[in-house]
């Protein structure tokens, strides 16, 4: 094979990165709340560093998310945060707004630069014109189907990310949706976390058997998909494709799940990569990440096997 893939894991707490490097992790994803979208979890500049000196021990990498929507009161301390996660030694920065962009060549011009518009990054024309404009990855949109990812990476002047596990965003809103429908209500909302560790979900009328987790945090209110991505059983097409980063997206599990997770995503990119010929699925795989997974919510192919109409 040309390359062997990365393995990528969100990682909400400095233990949880300890655990996830543990399992075979090649790099991690993890970041400030203030520029991050849907982070695992919030690390400040100190535990940033912690990360990056275990990381970099055992020859990994540490990714930071700067994704978020840039207001301009993030303009003016986006310059002091990127210079100090280049200083710490981050080794890359997931960006959606050119200004993060700009602030990296500014600040922190050794970094890589990986260019994630959600939804938006459909195609290798716009994907490699940011290539160009100093990319060096383009993480593909987790509404492509399998088609559309095999037949764009070859065409890619730059690296592709495909999130492989894990639930995926279906909606989000700058606006405090979770506190003003109870405040509606009369329930109390101060003094009460709406966010990650509450445990929310709504439950549509047509849909009852299938729970939608919603949060809320400083960047606003996020309803999560019902189900999760597992396209373990088809990792290989990816690997033949030539995708170079695999993320396990472990965003509302608990830190046993991810580490199963990774530990089973390692074990099947090893033998790929050892011998790609010989190389097939085997369902025993599957067996610890069943034995951990949420009753309530199925895994599922996502988009990989749907045509997805934007």
């Amino acid at each position: 094979m040309k390359h062997k893939p990365e393995l990528l894991a969100t990682a909400a707490s400095l233990e949880e990165a300890r655990v996830l490097l543990d399992a075979g992790a090649d790099a991690l994803l993890i970041g400030d709340d203030r520029f991050g979208m849907r982070l695992a979890g919030h690390f400040s500049l100190e535990d940033t560093a912690a990360v990056v000196e275990l990381a970099h021990s055992k020859g990994r990498k540490v990714y930071a998310g700067l994704g978020g929507l840039m207001s301009n009161r993030l303009l003016d301390e986006l310059p002091a945060y990127v210079k100090a996660i280049g200083e710490i030694g981050v080794d890359g920065i997931e960006f959606g707004d050119p200004a993060v962009l700009a602030a990296v060549k500014t600040e922190a011009p050794g970094m890589k630069l990986h260019w994630n518009a959600e939804m938006t990054s459909t195609n290798y024309a716009t994907s490699n014109y940011w290539g160009r404009k100093g990319a060096s990855r383009v993480v593909l949109a987790r509404e492509l189907n399998m088609d559309e990812i095999t037949e764009m990476v070859p065409l890619l002047e730059i690296e592709a990310q495909v999130q492989v596990h894990g639930m995926t965003n279906i909606y989000h809103s700058k606006r405090k949706l979770v506190a003003s429908y109870m405040s509606h209500q009369g329930r109390p909302t101060e003094g009460g976390s709406l966010g990650k560790e509450r445990g929310l979900f709504l439950i549509e009328a047509e849909r009852r058997e299938e729970k939608f987790p919603i949060y809320e945090d400083v960047n606003g209110t996020h309803i999560m998909s019902s189900d999760d991505i597992c396209i373990l059983e088809d990792l290989h097409i990816l690997m033949a494709a030539g995708v170079h980063s695999f993320k396990i997206e472990g965003l509302l599990k608990p830190v046993a799940y991810n580490a199963a997770v990774v530990k089973t995503y390692r074990q099947a990119i090893d033998l790929y990569a050892a011998d790609p010929a010989g190389y097939a699925f085997r369902e025993e795989w599957m067996d610890g990440i069943r034995a951990l997974q949420d009753p309530e919510r199925d895994l599922s192919f996502g988009f990989f096997y749907k045509e997805q109409v934007y």
